[in-house]
């Protein structure tokens, strides 16, 4: 592994699939914006109770993207 510098910036994804599906979505959301997205870690899970029913997943999570030279 090379020597890399990294920003980290946080976002929350949701969804009422589950926490994997959450997951796949802020990474995928945040990859579109963001160059250079290598890693990203789970800070937070938490849900949305609706009418006594689970309604959505809700995932906070620390992306890692490599700052260009």
């Amino acid at each position: 592994m090379a020597d890399h510098v990294y920003r980290v910036t946080e976002v929350v994804g949701s969804s009422k699939v589950g926490v994997d599906d959450a997951i796949r979505r802020a990474v995928n959301r945040a990859s579109q914006t963001l160059r250079n997205v290598d890693w990203f870690e789970v800070t937070n899970v938490r849900g949305h109770v609706e009418d006594n029913e689970l309604a959505h997943y809700q995932v906070t999570l620390k992306i890692g993207f490599r700052l260009e030279t």
